[in-house]
This record gives C-alpha cells, structure tokens and sequence, in this order.
C-alpha cells in the first residue's frame, strides 16, 4: 500500500496524486489554496486520464472543480488542474 500524502507535502507542492485521492490517503481539509493539481504517473494514455477525471470527481464532493486536463508527452504524466468553488 501507498503511503499517505501529508497535508505538508500537498501544501507545498499543490499536487496530490489521484491514487491518494482514489485510495482515501490524502487530506485536503487544511489546504489554503484555489488550484490544486492532482497527478497520474502510473498507467498508460487513456487509463491516466480516466483516473484523473475520477479522482476530480470525487473531490467535486468537497467543492472543487475540474478545470482542464492534461498529459505531457514527454514526461508520460497526466495533470487534471482543479479550482475550489
């Protein structure tokens, strides 16, 4: 199993990975900011993005919005940028 993602670590990098979010492993509760991005780094293409969107769904729970989503080529990683409503 994963580890936990601290409130810290999401603070300061304002970046959760959607396996965290997937996994009830992180905790926004105390984040300050309006964006946040959520990170999918395992799977391939479509898989990557179907676990993003899934992840930003479950934080449309909890006030946030999906604003886009995007996969960089080069890094094969798949950020789904979030504002809080």
């Amino acid at each position: 199993m994963a580890s936990r993602e601290t409130p810290e670590q999401i603070m300061r990098t304002r970046t959760v990975t959607a396996e965290a979010i997937l996994g009830n492993r992180a905790d926004l509760r105390g984040y300050p900011y309006r964006l946040l991005c959520v990170v999918v780094q395992r799977g391939i293409g479509g898989d990557q993005v179907t676990q993003a969107v899934a992840a930003a769904e479950v934080l449309e729970a909890y006030g946030w919005e999906l604003v886009t989503v995007s996969e960089f080529a080069s890094s094969r990683i798949v950020y789904a940028i979030l504002r809080r409503r």
